[in-house]
């Protein structure tokens, strides 16, 4: 007899364990009762308003798909406002318009005019500019897409390269919007055009995008196979060979100590953590292969990040006091600074947690006001806000769009 699947009230126990929440924390940070948490959990109580099961869903840090799979996905209009046009960008065969343009046999855009406009678009999704990135890359998809097939032969290896890039781009943008289905569209295609490009490091640069779409979406078991599959690949011809393809294996390793951690996984992730510190100082400084960022500062921040999902706030603390993060993306150092509040915060420091968000407020002003991360921890810093903190708290609250 087949095991029954799970219900709503079994993945909200379990996700609200996993944050190391009890019923009546839980239920605090949602405006809910302890009584009320249970009977959900014991299916005793239906959530019948997509509200609720949203903001259930981002108080435990999960995709409402994660805890309610039959639930309709379907964006509000505020947080369609910036992404949404990138999601209908994608939508649909996209080769259909270069395939029935009556009269068209060749497209001028040349590969370096690609690769210009593609290295544009990712510069604004480095610094966290989404509202310019979107209509950017929605342009760019369609145009590549049809280069990609109608440019000169000797172009078309080099376009389908840039066009590979572009949709990770879009994989990167969607994820910061929690689009699970829209970001594995982008990843996937992204693999296709890589393929199509003959670049291997291409393709496990896009598997690398796979895999942190996965994780943001809290599929931990998928983005560790994900990330697993690329490092297997290119771990026998990575290190010492080709610096870019050591960063993309680098790159899929912090994948893979993230999603431990996130698991629980302590010592699986600290190893993790460990062989990617050898192969950062491999790559050196200063290197964005593939749009990675990977090297010795990153993997540091990560190492932050794997420290606070574990719970050592203090390690956490200790490790970003010695890291330089000045040579990263605007977006890395507000993600940076994201971990370091949530440290603070994991001392019941409220003052210094709302002062490193309001830090990374000012590098990335979109990123930390659409960040689900961000919300869940303004609401739980809001519990018992002292006074002096409390007007900055509010007011950060407020733009993030989380009830004061």
């Amino acid at each position: 007899m087949s095991e029954a699947p799970p219900t709503l009230g079994d993945r909200v126990a379990y996700h609200r364990k996993l944050r190391g929440l009890s019923q009546v924390e839980l239920g605090r940070l949602i405006g809910r009762s302890e009584g009320w948490v249970s009977q959900v959990e014991r299916g005793v109580r239906k959530i019948d308003r997509m509200s609720v099961l949203e903001s259930l869903a981002e108080t435990l840090n999960v995709p409402v798909a994660e805890l309610a799979p039959t639930a309709p996905v379907a964006p509000t209009a505020e947080s369609a406002a910036w992404w949404w046009p990138l999601r209908l960008a994608i939508t649909g065969h996209p080769a259909l318009a270069a395939l029935v343009a009556p009269g068209r046999t060749e497209d001028d855009t040349t590969e370096a005019r690609a690769r210009e406009r593609v290295d544009g678009a990712w510069a604004l999704v480095h610094a966290s500019h989404y509202s310019e990135a979107v209509p950017a890359l929605a342009d760019l998809i369609g145009d590549l897409e049809h280069a990609a097939r109608l440019a000169p032969p000797a172009e078309r290896a080099g376009i389908a390269a840039a066009l590979s890039s572009a949709y990770q781009a879009a994989g990167a943008l969607f994820a910061k919007a929690g689009d699970t289905e829209a970001g594995w569209v982008a990843a996937d295609r992204a693999l296709f055009a890589a393929e199509r490009a003959g670049d291997p490091a291409l393709v496990a640069a896009s598997q690398h995008r796979l895999a942190l779409t996965l994780l943001g979406a809290g599929r931990l078991e998928q983005a560790r196979h994900a990330a697993t599959i690329g490092a297997t690949v290119l771990r026998a011809n990575a290190t010492g060979r080709d610096v870019a393809v050591t960063a993309v294996l680098g790159a899929l390793h912090l994948v893979q100590a993230v999603a431990a951690a996130r698991a629980g996984d302590r010592t699986g992730a600290r190893a993790l953590i460990a062989e990617t510190e050898v192969l950062a100082d491999a790559v050196g400084p200063g290197r964005n292969d593939y749009n990675t960022e990977f090297g010795p500062a990153n993997v540091a921040m990560h190492a932050v990040a794997i420290a606070v999902e574990l719970g050592d706030a203090g390690e956490a603390l200790d490790r970003a006091s010695r890291i330089d993060v000045s040579g990263l993306s605007p977006e890395r150092r507000a993600r940076f600074l994201v971990d370091v509040a949530r440290a603070h915060a994991q001392r019941r420091d409220r003052r210094e947690a709302v002062a490193s968000l309001l830090e990374a407020e000012q590098i990335a002003p979109e990123q930390i006001r659409d960040h689900g991360r961000v919300r869940t921890l303004v609401r739980d810093l809001l519990q018992g806000a002292d006074r002096p903190a409390e007007e900055e708290l509010r007011g950060l609250a407020e733009r993030c769009g989380v009830p004061a």
